[in-house]
């Protein structure tokens, strides 16, 4: 485990939630530095399994020495496609925490922090297209609009993407410390919170995290067996939303599905009525884990007339 790149975000209550067999098979797919792997091969037997999904080169330098695990360099929306090219059609547990690492904020040329300079990137899979410099300056001005307000819940995002369109006119912006100078006069609130809400929301859109996340957990439902556990960690309201709407529902849009009887289908059983935050002691020795909230589902087939 590398906490100098990732610290693990409820350890040992996600683990536990997992409900580990040790002759199982497990998918840890945002691997990172390897802490959430680490514990559960603590768990697993010979004869069990892990495998780990992370997109971003700098992860896959952590890797465990270990027969049990196996990597897969890609990013978890491809959970199904690559579990099968490996073999697997079922697993007994999935584990997914959707925080970015500490490595990637406190890393400057990855461009994912304000607080310092480096070109505008923010790009999780240094392969992507699209940058974060992309975004800022070829996005039209209702899409720069949607950006700010869907996936940062910025208030003034409207006067924020007029600003960024006149600014870019005079000069592309492609430095963080360009960026934060066009966002100096338009910052409301704590200057920390408007920034962290911008940022937010440009990583999310570069990265297409919620697209992502919706296959992830479309993908995850039909790859986990009866009586395997899902294990969510997310950071954000979007992010905690749409996991819910697919652990009470078994699908992203929340819709509820009848068979022929009218009869309500849920592939996933609840776990947690309510989230599961982490302790007032960890936020203290780790204040990143400050807005985790965890969410646990089953697999299983329940019927309600």
């Amino acid at each position: 485990m590398n906490e100098d790149y990732h610290r693990p975000v409820l350890l040992d209550e996600s683990v536990e939630g997992l409900n580990i067999k040790s002759d199982g098979i497990y998918v840890d797919v945002t691997f990172g530095g390897g802490g959430h792997s680490a514990e559960i091969l603590k768990k697993l037997g010979d004869d069990g399994r892990l495998i780990g999904f992370d997109q971003d080169a700098d992860a896959l330098q952590n890797v465990i020495e270990d027969k049990r695990l196996s990597i897969q360099p890609h990013n978890f929306r491809y959970l199904k496609r690559y579990l099968r090219l490996d073999g697997i059609d079922k697993v007994d547990g999935i584990l997914a925490d959707l925080g970015v690492s500490s490595f990637q904020i406190n890393t400057a040329e990855r461009g994912f922090s304000y607080r310092f300079d480096a070109d505008l990137d923010m790009r999780m899979d240094r392969k992507g297209e699209v940058t974060a410099a992309h975004v800022i300056n070829k996005y039209r001005q209702d899409d720069l609009q949607r950006v700010f307000g869907t996936y940062g819940e910025v208030r003034n995002s409207k006067s924020l993407a007029q600003a960024i369109i006149e600014a870019r006119k005079m000069s592309p912006i492609e430095t963080i410390h360009r960026f934060l100078d066009v966002l100096g006069p338009w910052v409301r609130g704590d200057r920390n919170r408007y920034l962290a809400q911008v940022f937010q929301a440009i990583r999310i859109e570069v990265n297409d995290e919620m697209g992502a996340l919706n296959d992830f957990l479309t993908d995850a439902v039909e790859v986990l067996a009866p009586g395997g556990r899902l294990v969510v960690i997310s950071y954000h309201s979007l992010e905690d939303r749409l996991t819910k709407k697919l652990m009470k529902t078994g699908n992203t849009e929340g819709i509820e599905q009848k068979d022929f009887y009218g009869n309500i289908n849920r592939p996933l059983k609840v776990i947690t009525r309510k989230p599961i935050y982490p302790s007032e002691k960890e936020i203290s020795n780790n204040p990143r884990a400050r807005s985790a909230k965890m969410r646990i589902a089953e697999k299983g087939i329940i019927k309600n007339t």
